[in-house]
């Protein structure tokens, strides 16, 4: 018997995507999957949606809204697999993406390395999904992984990774008390608990990434900050616990200093602790710079109002790119459609001998 790869889908709010991204699990050419879905308590028809799915290898539970590290804390809670794909509501595999990963994971034999796999991200056509490789993208000790991580502020999206069951208890459950960036703080934890990990490109994930309509997009509620911030304490401390010297100490101050513009004003008091976690590792950081096309609004108006210019125009730029994306999206889906139609037709006609019902011209 292969082992049972349990496929752990947690979904708010995610009628729009939902039975497509059940149908990419349940298509896997892995033979020994099971699949649960845990509704956080949708307002929509996710639920409803995920019923129809359900079966001997399909799972379906609801619960009220807990936040994303809930429901799949509850989802571990349910499976039986021996190793653990993790995959949102709205992103897809490629069929062959957990064979790929469980023919190294058979091959090396050991539950405590950490497999990987190339992910794209796209908005609504599958088919343009940007396959963009990073420093991550490779084989790697925890030490190196996380100073990469750090360092360069990259990150692995959730569904690359496939982690055996032994492997996901000793790195403990999904952070309940993060609403941002909890999935960067929960894998940097599996990392730390790992023996390194194992990259494995031909297995593919496709992230659907809609611009600021996700909830990870950076917006200026206290909540999100606040996470962002426990989150960003916590990897450093991971790093250190690993090795404490100038490089590792170093990767954490670019690190800090990266996000460092997101508290600066917005929220002055977690500013200053992350200033002071700077000033223990030796270093100091400096007032963030926007780019130099908002250089004159910040001289005329102050950080904040250009900030929120930078922020709006982003924000009307990703909207327009995704509103003709989806445009491009109902085209193909239509083409495809009227190509169906007339195969149909084409073939009623071939069987029949005569031409098709709607082909046929009626006399007036």
């Amino acid at each position: 018997m292969k082992p049972l790869v349990s496929i752990l889908i947690p979904a708010y709010n995610a009628e729009r995507w939902l039975a497509e991204t059940i149908r990419s699990a349940l298509g896997q050419t892995w033979p020994n999957k099971e699949i649960v879905v845990v509704d956080d308590g949708s307002r929509d028809r996710t639920l409803s949606i995920a019923r129809q799915f359900a079966s001997k290898c399909v799972s379906v539970v609801t619960q009220e809204n807990q936040g994303a590290p809930a429901a799949r804390n509850r989802a571990f809670e349910l499976c039986q697999g021996d190793y653990i794909q993790w995959l949102d509501a709205d992103d897809l595999l490629s069929a062959d993406k957990i064979a790929k990963q469980m023919e190294l994971a058979q091959a090396c034999k050991n539950n405590r390395v950490l497999l990987s796999s190339a992910w794209g991200a796209f908005m609504y056509r599958v088919s343009c999904a940007q396959f963009s490789p990073t420093a991550l993208w490779c084989d790697m000790s925890p030490v190196e992984w996380l100073l990469r991580k750090l360092g360069q502020n990259l990150h692995m999206q959730t569904a690359t990774w496939l982690v055996s069951r032994d492997l996901t208890e000793a790195a403990g459950p999904w952070d309940t008390r993060l609403s941002l960036d909890d999935d960067g703080e929960y894998f940097s934890r599996v990392v730390l608990a790992s023996d390194g990990t194992r990259f494995v490109p031909d297995g593919k994930v496709f992230y659907r990434q809609l611009g600021f309509d996700r909830l990870s997009s950076i917006d200026r509620s206290d909540k999100k900050l606040e996470s962002q911030f426990l989150s960003m304490r916590l990897h450093v401390a991971y790093l250190r616990s690993l090795e404490e010297s100038e490089r590792t100490r170093a990767a954490c101050l670019t690190y800090l200093q990266t996000w460092f513009g997101w508290f600066f004003e917005e929220r002055p008091d977690l500013a200053r602790k992350l200033e002071q976690l700077a000033a223990r590792l030796g270093g100091r950081l400096a007032a963030p710079q926007l780019p130099w096309k908002y250089l004159c609004i910040q001289k005329l108006f102050g950080w904040t109002v250009a900030k929120q210019i930078r922020q709006r125009w982003n924000r009307c730029k990703s909207s327009a790119i995704r509103s003709w994306d989806k445009t491009l999206f109902h085209l193909e889906e239509r083409n495809l459609a009227i190509s169906s139609a007339t195969a149909a037709e084409n073939a009623s006609e071939q069987k029949t001998g005569l031409p098709a019902a709607s082909s046929i011209s009626l006399p007036p």
